[in-house]
């Protein structure tokens, strides 16, 4: 009997059809493993912005505590910085009174020559009194400079407090979005 030359392209066919229906069947598999990763992907992503959201409140309310303390910070250097200018204030003054000992030790210098017992401690005195004028006025001068140091200070804090509330503005802005 001879074949029909019908029944090659039927199988032929039939061996296609076979291979697609495969091939869709391994694909539709392959689709719902794709969902299953992009569901478990999904998933995490929604526990990282939850942490995520936890972490920016922690970070607020820090950076509410550390605005706080700054600002603290900034009345408290005022207060230093007043009390320096007072203590610089009177050390000028006893800078002042100290210049009155040159004369003082002049005078205890002509007594000294009238009175030879107690010369050489009249001396010890008049060089005492030149090491104090110019331990005072070594003293005027760091006060004027830490006057002036805090001075600088309570600058920089007043700009750091301000920098750290325009850094925590936008925060409180959206704080109250974050559950």
């Amino acid at each position: 009997m001879a074949e029909d030359p019908r029944r090659a392209v039927v199988e032929v066919i039939a061996r296609l059809a076979r291979e697609t229906q495969l091939h869709v069947d391994e694909r539709y598999r392959h689709f719902r493993i794709t969902d299953g990763v992009i569901i478990s992907i999904s998933l995490v992503l929604v526990i990282l912005a939850a942490v995520n959201v936890y972490f920016v409140r922690i970070l607020y309310k820090d950076l509410d505590g550390t605005v706080t303390t700054m600002e603290d910070m900034y009345a408290h250097l005022r207060n230093v910085d007043a009390d320096m200018a007072a203590i610089a204030g009177q050390m000028e003054a006893f800078d002042q009174h100290t210049a009155h000992m040159e004369p003082i030790s002049a005078h205890m210098a002509s007594m000294s020559r009238t009175l030879p017992k107690i010369r050489s401690s009249m001396d010890d005195i008049t060089s005492d009194t030149g090491n104090i004028d110019q331990s005072m006025e070594m003293v005027a001068r760091g006060m004027l400079m830490i006057d002036q140091r805090v001075y600088d200070m309570t600058g920089s804090v007043a700009v750091m407090r301000e920098n750290v509330g325009q850094f925590a503005r936008p925060m409180g802005g959206m704080m109250p979005f974050v559950p």
